[in-house]
């Protein structure tokens, strides 16, 4: 019964005992871009000789081609899209990226192990479609996330949560207990 009380409170797989979820983003969906023209291009492709010679309706079957390789195209860039997502809990920031159809990778970064967080907003377009691109900088290395939705949103909420983590005072709470 107690194991089922445990089980229950898991919210993502992976998840600590006592890690508090905070919120889960994904990128922008104009990351899918390269799905869109993949999808725009062989379509489009497909459409021109049923466009040249129109009284051969048997080459509407070339439009349909161009057509299902595009929606191919589309859905594998939509898949990798879906499933890239960024956990942030009471404790670390985990990173899981789909790659292809089958593999995944997947980064954690302790929120105590966190020097410094900007973000980038890229120009004209970045502010119409509200995307840009953060950056968590570490001892180690840094974390660039690109084209994430509302980046000042998100930078907000990474600030707090490590703000908690962290003490005002710049101290590791968990070393001081």
């Amino acid at each position: 019964m107690v194991k089922d009380a445990v089980e229950a409170d898991v919210q993502f797989e992976g998840q600590r005992e006592g890690e508090e979820l905070l919120f889960v983003f994904r990128r922008h969906i104009i990351a899918m871009r390269k799905g869109f023209y993949g999808l725009l291009i062989p379509m489009s492709i497909g459409a021109l000789p049923f466009l040249i010679w129109q009284d051969n309706l048997s080459l509407l079957w070339v439009f349909i081609g161009g057509f299902a390789i595009g929606l191919v195209i589309f859905f594998y860039h939509f898949i990798i899209w879906f499933y890239t997502y960024y956990i942030v809990t009471s404790e670390r920031i985990r990173q899981i990226t789909q790659r292809g159809f089958f593999g995944k990778d997947v980064v954690e970064l302790r929120l105590t192990k966190v020097q410094n967080i900007s973000y980038n907003v890229p120009g004209f377009f970045g502010e119409i479609f509200k995307f840009g691109t953060i950056v968590i900088q570490t001892f180690v290395g840094d974390l660039v996330i690109r084209n994430v939705e509302n980046p000042d949103e998100i930078y907000n909420k990474l600030q707090d949560a490590i703000a908690t983590v962290i003490g005002e005072d710049g101290y590791d709470q968990e070393v001081i207990s």
